[in-house]
Parts: C-alpha cells; sequence; structure tokens
C-alpha cells in the first residue's frame, strides 16, 4: 500500500469510526446520513475493507430489519472480497477470519427478526464454527457470548 492510500485509508476508517460513535451515542439519523455519504463515495466497487467496515455498521444504524439483512449481507460480500494482507495493511493486529463469527451473527439475529429461523439456523452455526478461531480475549469471549444468547433466543421459537 502506498503513502498516499494509507493517508487515504485512514481517512475513510476515521470517518466510518466517527458515524460509529454518532450511532453509539444514540443518534441513529446522522450517522445513517453519514454511512449513506461515505457509501456513494465509496462505491459498491470500493475497497473492501472500506465496505465491509461501513455496511457492518450501517446495517446497525438501520430501523427496518429488512433494510438491516441487506447491509449485513453487503458487509459479508465484501469481506468475502478481502485479503489478510489488505486487512493487515490497516491494522496488523487483525485477522481476516475474525470477521466471519461476528458477521455470521449479525446476519443470523436478521433472520431471526424477520422470523425466519431456518436462515436463522444456519448463520448461527456458521458463525459457531467460524468462533473457534476468535482469540480468548473480550472480543472473542463477547462475540461467543452474544452466540450463546441468540441461541438461547433461536431455540424459544
Amino acid at each position: 500500500m502506498t503513502e498516499q492510500q494509507q493517508v487515504s485509508d485512514d481517512g475513510v476508517m476515521t470517518r466510518i469510526g466517527q458515524a460509529t460513535m454518532l450511532l453509539h451515542g444514540g443518534d441513529r439519523e446522522e450517522a445513517r446520513n453519514r454511512f449513506g455519504e461515505l457509501w456513494l463515495q465509496i462505491g459498491p466497487d470500493g475497497d473492501p475493507l472500506h465496505r465491509c467496515t461501513l455496511a457492518h455498521y450501517m446495517a446497525d444504524a438501520q430501523d427496518d430489519p429488512d433494510v438491516e439483512l441487506a447491509w449485513d449481507l453487503r458487509a459479508l460480500l465484501a469481506a468475502e472480497e478481502l485479503n489478510e494482507e489488505r486487512l493487515t495493511a490497516h491494522d496488523s493486529s487483525l485477522a481476516l477470519r475474525a470477521l466471519y463469527p461476528s458477521l455470521h451473527l449479525n446476519l443470523a439475529a436478521d433472520y431471526l427478526k424477520l422470523q425466519q429461523p431456518d436462515a436463522a439456523r444456519i448463520h448461527l452455526d456458521r458463525a459457531r464454527v467460524a468462533s473457534d478461531s476468535l482469540d480468548d480475549d473480550g472480543y472473542g469471549n463477547g462475540v461467543r457470548a452474544a452466540i450463546a444468547r441468540l441461541e438461547v433466543r433461536l431455540r424459544s421459537r
């Protein structure tokens, strides 16, 4: 990655982070607006890391479960275009395998909201299998706990 690409990457990821802070602060509408502007700049064929990250958080900003599902599917498709080299160029501590448990967990939750338990089970199973590659740290333990909670919810359906 050239220095120019690194600066551009940092700028895009910073702006995604700023919109995410708005989302976590409760300003879903402004977060959606900023994510939408960034999506137009990145484009559907832009950098897969940017598309994956933005779509992942854009999904969380949605009120409509169908729209949330569409964004989570975009995140998964973009992740499938990523490679370890690109991911570690952004952050050397990131591993591609660490993305999939969360992406599949989000899809499982989306399908459960949409009352599609069979599709939810498929993605929950994929999240569980993928979670074996997570470290025994805060992130890994948090994802595994979320998988367990969703399993309980799915069993009650």
